[in-house]
């Protein structure tokens, strides 16, 4: 089920929301928490029960951190101290648990494929492991596995207070707004509101407007550049002003997809009395790459800088090893995209470009460009680093690359895509999309002061996306593979 399907808008979310609003304030959590059961086990049943593993065992965890076994009123760890052995080993309980249960089901498949392909090249084909098991990702494992952990860490810390009620803290991994692709909500970001909470007429409206900004998003900008893009990429070959038209139409997608489902999900959060953190900042008007992390998957750059990359000594330890974390940082960030070299080649792109950058230092000549340069220098990076994002294997990315410029790419007009994307739907569709991404605020920003005037702008836009949406077919959303 994805929020942009007439099962969701008219039927799902209308019942939540009833029946959430007429139960009593002690059964929300329950019913929000079955609800969001029913929305996770809608493709395959058998994965909630997966989900509600990883929640029983870090919900244990958190009681074993905290002594709160037994206890009445659950204490806060002290910040900063260092905790008892036996802390430390629930900590990693619930660590090894979710890094093994992502492990698996993710990587599975990408370990025995590259093990059998590295056998075969060194000639060892009686090492060759044949299985017909062939695993199955869960949606959303990336994201929930993380939101879960970030529970265990943050009491281990004392951040956060542990939780006494099951059901509170089932509520807060399975929420179905956020739960399959994010933004990854931290404990401690909503360990207060889970107790207590305000529901108000203008944070709900302001959670219609959010959803109906995502919504047109999602339906009018990224699924119409998406249907250029996959044109594109499947064309063999495409000419060069057709490969760049294909992959700027991907970079304008992956934006609007994923920050229209960060918009509704924070929109929908807001129905329910939830406060959300932005999670997009105009990542393309970023004039670094440094930048761009700031303000591209907010709750996803600052976990893995917060939980990982700090850990690991940060810019603490010299400068070296301050260049040997940022590249584990995004090599594992790419590789928690997906189980593809592609994914790690992009990761270690980021990584390299934001260790040049201070290496570079802030005195270079490229911080005395003016700003619009370094805007659309960043830009042309970030889009080169897509092509192996969106590209089925290493060779068909390297083959792009080529076409970008000129190596490889058809030497006659590809007639066919032509016709196929160079239509004024598509080509007015390419140029909102950018006029949108350089000039628009962000929805999270402008959202929050509701004239009538924005009400109105919100309202036609909701019933754009609606009427369109009922006419579309190609409707997926990228991120719920990762």
């Amino acid at each position: 089920m994805v929020f942009s399907s007439h099962l969701f808008i008219f039927y799902f979310l209308p019942v939540v929301l009833l029946v959430y609003y007429t139960s009593p304030q002690k059964v929300r959590h329950l019913g929000l928490t079955l609800f969001s059961y029913l929305f996770y086990g809608w493709a395959n049943p058998w994965f909630v029960l997966l989900m509600l593993g990883t929640t029983a065992v870090d919900y244990l965890v958190g009681l074993w951190i905290a002594g709160g076994f037994g206890r009445d009123e659950i204490p806060l760890l002290p910040v900063g101290e260092s905790q008892t052995r036996s802390q430390k080993l629930a900590l990693a309980v619930s660590v090894i648990s979710n890094l093994s249960l992502l492990g698996f089901f993710k990587y599975f498949n990408f370990g025995l494929d590259n093990y059998n392909s590295l056998v075969a090249a060194l000639g060892l084909s009686s090492w060759h492991w044949d299985t017909a098991l062939r695993v199955t990702l869960p949606l959303g494992i990336s994201f929930y596995t993380f939101q879960s952990m970030s529970y265990t860490i943050d009491v281990y810390r004392g951040d956060a207070r542990a939780v006494r009620s099951f059901i509170d803290f089932a509520c807060f991994v399975s929420m179905f707004p956020q739960l399959v692709a994010g933004p990854i909500i931290r404990f401690s970001d909503v360990a207060d509101q889970l107790q207590s909470r305000t529901h108000t007429v203008e944070k709900f409206a302001r959670g219609v407007a959010m959803f109906s900004l995502g919504l047109a998003k999602k339906i009018l900008f990224a699924n119409a550049c998406g249907k250029i893009a996959d044109v594109v990429f499947a064309a063999t070959p495409a000419g060069t002003l057709d490969s760049w038209y294909g992959l700027l139409a991907y970079a304008f997608q992956i934006y609007f997809d994923f920050s229209a489902y960060s918009d509704m999900a924070i929109g929908l959060g807001l129905m329910m009395g939830f406060m959300f953190a932005k999670n997009f900042d105009s990542p393309y008007q970023s004039a670094s790459i440094t930048e761009f992390w700031r303000r591209w998957h907010i709750s996803l750059s600052t976990w893995l800088r917060d939980y990982l990359y700090i850990p690991l000594g940060g810019n603490r330890l010299g400068t070296a090893r301050t260049y040997v974390n940022l590249a584990v940082v995004m090599l594992l960030g790419g590789l928690w995209h997906g189980a593809a070299w592609t994914f790690v080649i992009w990761g270690a792109i980021h990584g390299a470009m934001l260790i040049a950058e201070r290496l570079r230092g802030k005195t270079s000549f490229y911080e005395r460009l003016p700003r619009p340069v370094r805007v659309g220098l960043t830009f042309a990076l970030v889009n080169l680093a897509w092509v192996f994002f969106r590209s089925d294997d290493l060779l068909s990315a390297l083959a792009f690359v080529g076409r970008l410029f000129g190596v490889g790419a058809a030497r006659s007009g590809t007639a066919l895509i032509g016709g196929l994307l160079y239509t004024p739907y598509y080509l007015g569709s390419f140029v909102l999309a950018a006029v949108v991404v350089w000039l628009a605020p962000q929805s999270w920003d402008w959202t929050r002061r509701l004239s009538w005037q924005r009400a109105l702008v919100c309202t036609v836009l909701l019933w754009a996306g609606l009427a369109v949406m009922l006419t579309q077919a190609y409707n997926p959303f990228i991120y719920f593979i990762f």
